[in-house]
């Protein structure tokens, strides 16, 4: 049980896919490949972060035994103990994920929504837009089914899968073994579209550069008042889908100036994936980001 939000601890499946489509069997969540240094093993092509496979289900076990342990001690302690154990592996592991992005140049973006705001569709319109002038990688988080990385792979970009089951966050482990899948080529983009859900995200950082909160028209203007703690996590708030802007009910300025209250640095752009309206801008942003990370590895 996670100590955060209380979704299930089960085991991610991390799919890649080669040209005949998905591979499986290449995930080994109970297999914990322990060699005492910090990243790949000792061969000759590229891994992720190099942690304990399946790291992921322990921490939860971990802190679920402290759970039973100091239950006698009262209810409160115990949840703020879980939560302290599960966010301070998770935090330790993002670092790791961070050095070994920073160490091949990798622009690594965290793309979080509630679902059906239009993520996926999104993501496809940008790696058409870059195509030729950005290398991109794309790591895929569901609960269930392979359906996006399909979409994605449909573009031409790499892609590998993470279904989480029943947990409704992605987690910093979970990247580590999707990149040892995936392996993005240097002086690159890595887009990880993560699990549909505003609140558990917000908490777990996988190491990336920038969190971008993707918020459609047809959402409400109101909700990042009411998600307030993703917002603040945020660089960056899409709102996307305003070719409907005539026929919804939605107060862009409202909406804007929520955000702001709750984040006063968050940059907003105002962008349609289906007619490509914004789309510009959006990507010069992802292109900025890029330049800068290469930037700072010139320093």
């Amino acid at each position: 049980m996670c100590g955060t939000c209380g979704c299930s601890d089960g085991t991610a499946t991390i799919t890649a896919f080669d040209a005949d489509g998905p591979k499986h069997g290449h995930d080994h969540p109970h297999h914990h490949h322990d060699h005492g240094h910090g990243y790949g093993h000792t061969h000759d092509h590229d891994h992720g972060p190099h942690h304990r496979h399946g790291d992921g289900g322990a921490n939860h076990t971990h802190s679920h035994a402290h759970a039973h342990a100091d239950a006698s001690a009262g209810g409160e302690r115990t949840t703020i103990r879980l939560q302290e154990d599960v966010l301070a592996k998770n935090r330790a592991l993002a670092e790791r994920n961070r050095g070994w992005f920073m160490g091949r140049n990798i622009l690594a973006l965290n793309l979080v929504s509630s679902p059906g705001s239009g993520k996926t569709t999104l993501l496809e319109r940008t790696i058409e837009d870059l195509k030729g002038s950005l290398p991109i990688s794309v790591i895929e988080g569901d609960q269930q089914t392979l359906n996006d990385a399909m979409r994605i792979r449909a573009t031409g970009a790499p892609v590998v899968q993470i279904n989480t089951g029943a947990a409704c966050h992605l987690e910093a482990d979970m990247i580590a073994r999707a990149l040892a899948q995936l392996r993005p080529p240097p002086e690159s983009v890595l887009m990880i579209e993560n699990v549909g859900n505003l609140v558990c995200p917000a908490m777990f950082d996988l190491g990336e550069h920038a969190k971008v909160a993707i918020l459609s028209v047809t959402e409400g203007d109101d909700k990042p008042a009411k998600y307030p703690n993703m917002i603040s996590a945020s660089d960056l708030l899409l709102i996307n889908k305003i070719d409907l802007l005539p026929h919804v009910d939605f107060d862009m300025t409202a909406c804007i100036g929520f955000a702001r209250r709750v984040n006063p640095d968050i940059e907003v752009l105002q962008v349609s994936a289906r007619t490509g309206e914004g789309m510009g801008a959006w990507c010069d942003w992802v292109r900025h980001r890029r330049q800068a990370v290469e930037a700072l590895a010139l320093v």
